[in-house]
């Protein structure tokens, strides 16, 4: 008999009560059982929901049995020719959960298979912040090739920037809903077609409309990477997953600004940086397709659903996610425009959001920055002056080490709060960086300014206490954001995204004429300024943490 000439069968009362009670069929035991018999990932990440959930599972089927046998127009419905009605379902319905040390939840995956997602993640990260600094070289040979002037020029930078901006807010709803492979996939694959038709491209306008798809599609990565760490990443974990995910958001960044310089001023043209983007970005995507894991629960949970249903012939059997059926209406309202509301209905997420967004501003201008100094003031090819970037990836890289660092102590924290998140004692990692983060850019341009006195290395240390102060504050801020909005990780991501990628993406359409209009070291010495008035932030957010968090709110 088949599966669909099964749900045709009478089936009485008793027999559905049976069914329930001993759970027949495997895996149906564990499905009406309490909470629990939950696993961590359920607990910790989305069980501020649960209760929540069964409540609304609660009404809905209630409402269902109440509407059961009654039409829209008051007669009661039938099921067809000779075929009685079946039974109504439990008052507890059969909604899959994880079973303890189930395989299946991504806390409980292998060391092997959490360290393949976290290189595969960190992989797709890679590429989408190498495509952002390895076309930027590119700029000065497009003005002259194409006749315009260098900010219009510029645009191709900042436009693939504005993309990062404008994806995430689709990508990070889409993966709380689909997954998050699905979402990288897409990314991976459209970072790889519009880099290629950049690199193939015939005019500016061509040029421009493909650099600007290319960061909107590419941009999952930036919404998408930290909430699928943290899927699979247990609470005392999470800081060093966040952190490979932060050293290749600025590592790609580094690593394609120097690299690019070098392309663009060989013989193989300016087209081939946006060539050697498109070919990085297609292996990234073969890559996922093959090797990437879906880590989400709520649709791992659905997808065993699917197979218990297969499996027993129950049709009841459901995971909280099949609960969901949104319609147009709903998806505009309720989450791709979530992380825009949450900019200005959150505190938290705008005031971290502004110091995030300066910070990551001005690893973008110094794209244009760097090379004012290196070439204009000591001299320097355009390859060669790009490479004061491996001094900001040094920067980056202590700056990882010095999070790593503070783990332990937040692991104390952790334990005596029973293993529960504390996003304040995250805001500690702050101070320092807050500090050291100005100081780099006040040694960097007023050295820079001098070149005939001082030693070339002088500003390149400068640029280490800007990387080191860059990926301190952006991870620091990043760990206490996350951890507050834990349950819509994805969404609160995608809100930071769309507002750093709107400030950054303006950045170097006006470094150039800042720093030439206002001298080296004066542009230097406001930006660093801004600096210091915003190293107060995490100090205001430590002594109101109690204010602050009532002000938290999910929608």
């Amino acid at each position: 008999m088949s599966d669909l000439e099964k749900q045709s069968v009478p089936v009485d009362d008793d027999k559905s009560q049976k069914f329930s009670e001993s759970g027949e069929g495997e895996g149906i035991t564990k499905l009406t059982d309490d909470r629990s018999d939950q696993s961590e990932h359920t607990g910790s990440q989305y069980g501020e929901f649960s209760n929540a959930e069964d409540m609304e599972m609660e009404k809905f089927f209630r409402l269902r049995k109440q509407l059961s046998h009654v039409s829209h127009m008051g007669k009661p419905l039938k099921m067809g020719p000779d075929m009685p009605i079946p039974p109504t379902l439990p008052e507890k319905p059969y909604i899959v959960r994880f079973e303890e040390n189930d395989d299946l939840n991504p806390l409980n995956w292998t060391f092997m298979r959490k360290c393949v997602s976290t290189v595969l993640l960190g992989l797709s990260t890679f590429t989408i912040a190498f495509g952002s600094s390895a076309f930027a070289p590119a700029v000065p040979f497009i003005a002259y090739e194409f006749g315009i002037g260098r900010v219009p020029a510029t645009l191709g930078v900042s436009l693939y920037v504005a993309g990062f901006a404008a994806g995430p807010v689709f990508y990070g709803p889409m993966s709380e809903m689909y997954g998050r492979k699905l979402p990288i996939v897409i990314s991976q694959f459209g970072l790889a077609v519009f880099s290629f038709g950049t690199a193939a491209a015939k005019d500016v306008q061509t040029i421009m409309l493909c650099r600007f798809f290319a960061g909107f599609t590419g941009s999952a990565a930036f919404a998408v990477v930290a909430g699928a760490m943290f899927d699979f990443c247990k609470p005392q974990h999470r800081g060093v997953a966040l952190m490979a995910f932060m050293s290749m958001v600025y590592a790609g960044t580094c690593v394609g600004a120097f690299i690019g310089g070098f392309v663009a001023e060989s013989y193989l043209g300016w087209r081939w940086t946006s060539y050697l983007i498109g070919i990085v970005s297609a292996f990234a995507f073969a890559m996922d397709v093959f090797f990437l894991k879906e880590s989400l629960g709520p649709l791992i949970l659905s997808r065993k659903a699917a197979l218990l249903r297969r499996q027993t012939g129950n049709w009841a059997i459901h995971a909280t996610i099949d609960q969901v059926s949104l319609d147009l209406k709903e998806i505009m309202s309720t989450t791709i425009t979530r992380p825009i509301r949450m900019i200005f209905t959150q505190p938290i997420v705008f005031l971290v959001g502004v110091y995030i967004s300066f910070v990551y501003g001005i690893l973008y201008l110094c794209l244009e920055a760097i090379p004012i100094v290196f070439m204009e003031h000591y001299g320097w090819s355009l390859g060669v002056s790009e490479l004061p970037y491996i001094g900001v990836l040094l920067g980056v890289l202590i700056g990882v080490v010095y999070m790593i660092m503070l783990e332990p102590r937040y692991f104390r924290h952790l334990a005596a709060n029973g293993f529960k998140p504390v996003p304040e004692a995250r805001l500690d990692s702050l101070y320092l960086p807050g500090v050291i983060f100005p100081m780099g850019l006040f040694l960097t341009t007023w050295a820079g300014n001098y070149a005939d006195k001082v030693h070339w290395i002088v500003p390149v240390i400068g640029c280490v206490f800007i990387g080191f102060g860059i990926l301190a504050i952006f991870a620091g801020s990043l760990l206490y954001l996350s951890e507050s909005y834990l349950p819509v990780v994805a969404s609160v991501m995608a809100s930071n995204t769309f507002m750093r990628s709107g400030m950054a993406a303006a950045f170097p359409l006006f470094a150039n004429a800042m720093f030439h209009n206002m001298g080296l070291q004066w542009a230097g010495t406001l930006l660093g300024c801004i600096g210091v008035v915003l190293m107060p932030i995490p100090v205001i957010f430590r002594i109101y943490s109690a204010k602050l968090k009532k002000t938290i709110k999910y929608d």
